[in-house]
């Protein structure tokens, strides 16, 4: 569905995205993740042709979005950080504008905004100003904007932002449901939410993939050294005989002693479940366990990972060259005519 190639986008002499390379495939759900300056929005920016690249391409459902821009930019719906509304339409009224630049054909606006407010719960506040709403509400309208069309890519950059966890809790079943015949690239910084929703996560750090996995994979490939915590009924001596007899155990340590039942956290070697071998054996030495919890590497964990500086060296600053300033001024002129394209529009 996307491709993007070889991707780099400079800034004079920062380079935002460096080398970026990855596919997106139909019908995901796809988290893409990165540290503030990393690279995520510059990227979002090209993709949707906001932005021209430096170097490199973006193919979307077949159209190259330098070669055309058009037919690209018809299969994908772009929400922003902060939505693009006008404050003194109401939402029925900035939906059918809406409706308008996206050369939705006239007979079939009508149905296809009815459509939206009902996908976004917006029914309750169709005839009001935007400038009235709350921000959850906004948030909603610029979802209901890039959503309108429904075209075959959608883009959510924090769609999130603002709401309250109940409305939280909708906009990810709204998620779930658009990924039924969408492609969904969803930015953010709430961790938990993307791997709640997502099937795959894009992880960029100083402009540069560094994962590309589903979440429970990337967890599971940071875990490491898997650590057991249990609770037995029995005393010290007792626990250690039966841990003895177990194999691939690399380290045990014991915590202070309780009334009647000993802890213990067992270290194991990468991949290895004792978990089931560990309950037989405390079985047959008739000490009862009565607490087993296996430690992995949450996804807040493996993001820190990923991004921090021992892992992944920072890019080196770029030489303040003639040739840089002249591509950082040809991004400006090429924003401005941007601007102004989406101005006349």
């Amino acid at each position: 569905m996307i491709e993007v190639k070889n991707l780099v986008k400079r800034y004079g002499a920062h380079t935002a995205v460096n080398d970026l390379s990855f596919t997106v495939q139909k019908g995901q759900i796809y988290g893409f993740l990165g540290p503030n300056g990393a690279g995520k929005s510059t990227t979002m920016n090209i993709m949707t042709g906001y932005l021209a690249p430096t170097a490199g391409e973006v193919i979307i459902d077949g159209h190259n979005i330098l070669e055309e821009p058009e037919a690209a930019k018809k299969c994908v719906g772009y929400l922003p950080e902060l939505p693009p509304l006008y404050a003194d339409m109401t939402v029925t009224e900035y939906l059918q504008f809406v409706a308008e630049l996206k050369k939705i054909p006239k007979a079939e606006r009508e149905s296809s905004i009815d459509k939206v407010i009902t996908l976004t719960k917006l029914e309750e506040v169709q005839a009001r100003l935007i400038r009235n709403l709350s921000k959850g509400y906004k948030q909603r309208v610029g979802l209901a904007m890039a959503v309108l069309g429904f075209p075959p890519v959608i883009i959510l950059d924090e769609p999130t932002v603002g709401l309250d966890p109940k409305q939280i809790i909708e906009i990810r079943d709204l998620i779930r449901q658009l990924a039924e015949n969408h492609t969904v690239i969803l930015s953010s910084h709430i961790l938990s939410e993307v791997s709640a929703v997502c099937d795959h996560i894009l992880i960029i750090s100083h402009g540069k993939l560094v994962a590309s996995d589903s979440p429970a994979n990337l967890e599971k490939l940071f875990s490491g050294a898997r650590t057991l915590t249990v609770t037995v009924k029995a005393t010290q001596p007792q626990l250690a005989d039966v841990l003895a007899k177990l194999e691939n155990i690399s380290q045990v340590t014991y915590p202070e002693p309780q009334d009647g039942a000993t802890s213990a956290i067992i270290t194991t070697q990468a991949e290895v479940d004792i978990r089931e071998k560990l309950f037989y054996a405390c079985a047959e030495a008739k000490c009862p366990i009565l607490l087993m919890q296996q430690a992995k590497a949450s996804l807040e964990e493996v993001f820190l990972e990923l991004t921090s500086e021992d892992y992944e060296a920072a890019a080196s600053p770029l030489v303040q060259t003639q040739e840089s300033t002249d591509i950082m001024q040809e991004d400006t002129l090429a924003k401005q005519e941007a601007d102004e394209n989406e101005s006349n529009l």
